[in-house]
C-alpha cells in the first residue's frame, strides 16, 4: 500500500509533452462535461474533498485509506495516510511522515499528480477522450468518461465518473500498464470555506528532524 501511494502522490506516472500531431481525439460530449466541471471548480474561492483512496492489482482494489484534498486556485494540499503533498504555487513539497523525509521540487510539467481534479486539465493535451454513457456510482447516475493516453506514459487508461447535474467529480480510477490500480471515491465536498492562511505554506521549522532534499 505504501509503495503504491508513493508512486501516486509523488508525481506518479510520467507524462510526456504531446502535441496535436498525434491525432488526439476528444469526444464533444465528454469535453463539454469536463469543461463544465472545470469551470465550476475554478469559479470557487476554494474546494475541499474528503475521499477514500483505494489501491490494488489487476483492476481489483484490495485496500482503502481515507484522504483529504484542499485547493485554492493553483495551490493545493493532498494527504493520504502518512504522506502529504503541498503545492504553494511555486514549489511542490512531498512530506513522508513514516520515513521522516521531505522532498522539494519545482513543477516541471512532466508529472501528473493523482488528485480529485488533476485530469480536468491534463486531458486537453495528453489523452484521447470518449463518452461511455451512464453508470451508477455511489448512488449517483454518473456520466462515465474514459481517458486513454495519446502517448505512452505508464497509464493504460483513466475512468472518470461525474455528476453532471452538480458539475462535480464522483469517482476517479487510474489503471497502470503494470496492472496497478488507484481509485479516489469522493465522500464529501465543500467549497468557499474560511481556510487557514497558512494552509498551503510549508513551514520548515516543523520538520527539523526530517531529511529535507531540494531537487
Amino acid at each position: 500500500m505504501k509503495n503504491i501511494i508513493s508512486k501516486v502522490i509523488l508525481g506518479s506516472f510520467v507524462v510526456g509533452a504531446v502535441g496535436m500531431a498525434n491525432a488526439q481525439k476528444i469526444d464533444a460530449k465528454a469535453k463539454k462535461i469536463l469543461d463544465d466541471i472545470t469551470a465550476n471548480y475554478n469559479s470557487k474561492k476554494n474546494s475541499y474533498f474528503k475521499f477514500s483512496f483505494g489501491s490494488g492489482l489487476n483492476g481489483q482494489v484490495t485496500k482503502t485509506e481515507p484522504g483529504i484534498y484542499y485547493a485554492a486556485g493553483e495551490k493545493y494540499k493532498l494527504k493520504i495516510m502518512d504522506t502529504e503533498q503541498i503545492f504553494d504555487g511555486s514549489k511542490i513539497y512531498n512530506i513522508n511522515a513514516d520515513d521522516m523525509e521531505v522532498t522539494i521540487a519545482k513543477p516541471n510539467g512532466s508529472g501528473t499528480m493523482f488528485s480529485p481534479i488533476n485530469y480536468l486539465t491534463t486531458y486537453r493535451n495528453d489523452y484521447n477522450v470518449t463518452y461511455n454513457g451512464k453508470k451508477m456510482v455511489n448512488g449517483v447516475n454518473a456520466d462515465f468518461i474514459k481517458l486513454t493516453p495519446v502517448k505512452a506514459n505508464g497509464i493504460q487508461f483513466v475512468y472518470l465518473f461525474v455528476d453532471s447535474a452538480k458539475k462535480q467529480m464522483v469517482k476517479l480510477e487510474q489503471h497502470g500498464n503494470n496492472k496497478d490500480v488507484a481509485v479516489i471515491a469522493i465522500k464529501e465536498y465543500k467549497e468557499n470555506q474560511q481556510l487557514d492562511p497558512n494552509m498551503f505554506v510549508f513551514d520548515k521549522n516543523k520538520f527539523k528532524n526530517y531529511v529535507i532534499t531540494e531537487l
